[in-house]
């Protein structure tokens, strides 16, 4: 009998512990509003609050001074801030790409959407520089046939928005077409060209397609939002203007 009962208890426990397969029958969500009735905890306030205050000191750091506003929106096919973008971020990659190939950027274009918010005439701070920039795009320079180029004309004509590009390219609308110089040169249809951007266009973000695959690809190993900060601490008063870089002539 004794036995017997052993056996019957060892039965049963190995059939209570047998795992049996597992499904996923139900997800079930709602939505928890953040506001006045969620009651703050002391605890938690009193350990975020010395971050807080220092990251609040951060961002209020004066970097520079600008003297006008700055916006993207000033003029039809170029902007003040995204010519002083597009010309600071050349100025601050081509050293680092000529160090790394001996060749120099020919010109920077990046897109009129990655420009989040301009910068209110006076001191210009830490926060101005996160608000332009959000993101964590990194700069690239990549090499482009000219046929590239002529799909990048294409490109900007079509979308006719103030896409940030640097000085060095300078593009008119004609009655008979466009006059494209770069570095002061006509387009030679057998030469490449070296472009700077940001690794999320250069993945044909905002459709520039023409991005993709092409000759060759750089990594400047620096961020945008980066070049902006360090630009801003090395210059006083911050200097842009519509200079006619992207333009109707008809």
């Amino acid at each position: 009998m004794k036995s017997f009962i052993i056996s019957l208890f060892t039965i049963l426990a190995l059939t209570s512990c047998k795992n049996e397969p597992q499904q996923l029958v139900k997800i079930e969500g709602k939505l928890l509003p953040i506001d006045q009735n969620i009651k703050p905890v002391k605890e938690i306030n009193d350990f975020i609050e010395p971050y807080k205050q220092k990251v609040a000191a951060e961002m209020n750091t004066v970097l520079s001074y600008t003297a006008i506003d700055l916006v993207r929106t000033d003029s039809e096919l170029e902007s003040t801030l995204g010519n002083l973008m597009a010309d600071l971020c050349y100025q601050r990659s081509n050293p680092v790409f000529n160090s790394r190939t001996t060749k120099n950027i020919d010109f920077a274009m990046f897109n009129y959407g990655g420009i989040r918010a301009g910068i209110t005439k006076g001191d210009v701070k830490m926060e101005n520089a996160f608000n332009l920039m959000p993101f964590e795009n990194g700069l690239v320079a990549v090499e482009l046939t000219a046929d590239k180029i002529k799909e990048l004309v294409a490109y900007l004509i079509k979308s006719n928005k103030a896409h940030p590009v640097s000085k060095n390219f300078n593009l008119a609308i004609t009655k008979n077409g466009y006059s494209l110089k770069i570095n002061n040169k006509p387009l030679q249809n057998d030469k490449t060209y070296f472009v700077l951007t940001s690794d999320y266009l250069q993945n044909g973000g905002d459709s520039m397609n023409f991005f993709k695959n092409p000759v060759s690809i750089t990594n400047i190993d620096y961020k945008l939002r980066n070049a902006i900060i360090d630009y801003f601490k090395e210059t006083d008063t911050l200097k842009t203007s519509l200079d006619g870089r992207f333009r109707v002539e008809k």
